[in-house]
């Protein structure tokens, strides 16, 4: 998780997600980057748009942060009943997205 932390927070800071900069990231942590892992990463990042990967991933879990608060089982069972077919279908968009950004 380490290493997909330092690209986050490359990207957070907006620079540019290198394998230098993951590195150096790493090793002001005090964790010692293996090289394989920070190649892979930034490999896996190549033509991804975080921000859309992001966002994808904020839409998708809303639903399921939104169900608890709307009141109790009664309240959520009809709304279960009737959204399996679109919380599945923004489920695999937002695993299609992170997957192609964490590898």
């Amino acid at each position: 998780m380490e290493y997909i932390y330092s690209a986050m927070v490359l990207y957070s800071a907006g620079k540019d997600i290198t394998g230098d900069g993951v590195t150096a990231i790493l090793k002001a942590a005090g964790v010692e980057a293996d090289a394989a892992k920070v190649k892979a990463l930034i490999a896996s990042l190549e033509g991804v748009d975080i921000k859309e990967a992001i966002a994808s991933a904020a839409v998708a879990a809303a639903p399921a942060a939104a169900a608890p608060a709307a009141g109790g089982a009664v309240a959520a069972a009809p709304a279960a009943a009737e959204e399996p077919e679109e919380e599945a279908v923004s489920e695999e968009d937002a695993a299609a997205g992170l997957s192609a950004l964490f590898g």
